[in-house]
């Protein structure tokens, strides 16, 4: 069996990939049995205690980490410490990141490299009302749009694309502004924030969305990632752990009951708010995410043509001086 401490973390901030404190502080949570021959090792979520990263959760839970002889700690989520640092300090052997974050992090100097990357699509859109008369890009133009701060890559280069000026007002994780005509736009997650809008008393067919995979920007989201370093010197520990957390998303799927328990409790014991009927919905856009066509077990691959086409808006932006290497960057443990 699984001891596993999950560190706790009050605290929510923007989507800004961003962390306070050292990151590692909180009180664990230990689920009791045997930690014998078993391998310590730390995950980093991108963000706080929710269904997004079920599969870890699951995969901690139903003793698939133990199993593959590994004692898992799940590091909070904060807001003002960076991932890169966390790795580079050996506090997190592994990251879930989202592409683009991961490649200017790669580009800035630190040595980390995609093992596996589980998602395929883009989840982000941008969503307006019918009332506000946008209902096509060329719409957008003169408007004010919500967007988190960290996160501006996708919609920039949405606006230039269709060589739009809209004023990009800086938002937290809320939807206030939208919802109180603040902004005639915001960025929303497919699986979270359109959701609560919708929660918050609009229907889907008083809104617009769009999005961005379906315009060309498709950036890939989760992937689970490491130090070159650690790679390099263990890597039956890296095969090992994208292996268990496989097990977690195929069994959160297929038992969606006892993975939104599961959550929850983590939730809980996080000190977050959890709504259940929104981490159902979480959990089914993560299934079309994760299984797209019928699929039965999640993705891993990186295609070349998406890391190209990622490292290519990155450059065009100068949010990165030059594109790494692929080879350098994509080190898959597992393969088709």
């Amino acid at each position: 069996m699984l001891m596993i401490a999950v560190l706790l973390a009050a605290g929510c901030g923007s989507r800004n990939g961003k962390e306070t404190g050292d990151g590692v502080s909180g009180d664990p949570i230990t689920a009791t049995g045997s930690d014998e021959n078993l391998r310590t090792v730390s995950f980093l979520p991108y963000w706080v205690t929710t269904v997004q990263f079920a599969g870890y959760y699951v995969a901690a839970e139903k003793g698939f980490y133990a199993r593959h002889r590994i004692h898992l700690n799940i590091l909070p989520y904060r807001s003002t410490v960076t991932p890169d640092s966390l790795l580079r300090q050996g506090k997190a052997d592994f990251a879930a990141l989202w592409l683009v974050n991961a490649i200017r992090m790669k580009a800035s100097g630190t040595d980390l490299v995609n093992i596996a990357q589980l998602s395929s699509r883009s989840s982000l859109m941008l969503i307006t009302k019918k009332k506000s008369g946008i209902a096509e890009p060329e719409q957008m133009n003169g408007k004010r749009a919500g967007i988190w701060s960290g996160f501006e890559m996708q919609p920039r280069a949405f606006f230039k694309k269709y060589h739009l000026d809209v004023e990009i007002v800086p938002i937290g994780s809320t939807n206030t502004l939208f919802l109180l005509d603040g902004v005639e736009i915001t960025n929303a997650n497919w699986f979270d924030e359109y959701h609560s809008i919708i929660n918050a008393g609009y229907n889907p067919d008083e809104l617009n969305t769009f999005f961005f995979a379906d315009y060309g920007l498709n950036f890939l989201e989760d992937g689970i990632y490491c130090m070159n370093g650690l790679l390099q010197k263990d890597p039956g520990l890296c095969r090992d752990f994208v292996e268990a957390t496989l097990e977690g998303w195929e069994y959160a799927f297929s038992h969606p009951e006892e993975t939104l328990e599961i959550v929850k409790r983590y939730a809980i014991a996080a000190r977050q708010p959890v709504n259940r009927s929104h981490q159902q919905w979480m959990l089914d856009r993560y299934r079309d995410l994760y299984l797209p066509k019928g699929k039965t077990k999640p993705a891993t691959g990186l295609a070349q043509q998406d890391y190209d086409f990622a490292c290519n808006v990155l450059k065009e932006s100068e949010q990165i001086s030059s594109m790494p290497a692929f080879a350098d960057f994509w080190k898959p443990v597992i393969h088709p």
